[in-house]
């Protein structure tokens, strides 16, 4: 198994532990694949709920520059419903990712 398969069946388990969404492998190995080598760094792979700076940056980085959102109150509500559905005291960014993009119907851009 390569580094980014162990990663995919680490971020299935959680999924399958810490969610009640089920997984679109598909997907799921896409939004992983498009965080990059960050994925494999312990830091930049987690998203913390708790840090506002840190949910600000998701919603920058990844609602409005990757998936092409514009309004502020669509995108605060998928991150506080994420942040809630999204059990794990570790939540892995790729996860995190997947579970937003579900969460806004915005799969086409991972088509």
């Amino acid at each position: 198994m390569s580094k980014f398969d162990d990663k995919l069946a680490l971020y299935n388990k959680s999924m399958a532990e810490n969610t009640k969404t089920a997984v679109d492998g598909d997907l799921l190995r896409k939004v992983a694949k498009g965080l990059g080598p960050s994925i494999y760094l312990k830091d930049a792979g987690l998203v913390s709920c708790s840090d506002q700076t840190e949910l600000d940056r998701v919603k920058t980085n990844f609602l409005i520059k990757k998936l092409g959102m514009s309004d502020d109150d669509k995108m605060d509500a998928a991150i506080k419903e994420v942040c809630a559905e999204y059990t794990a005291k570790m939540k892995h960014r790729a996860v995190f990712y997947y579970l937003l993009t579900k969460k806004t119907g915005k799969e086409s851009i991972y088509g």
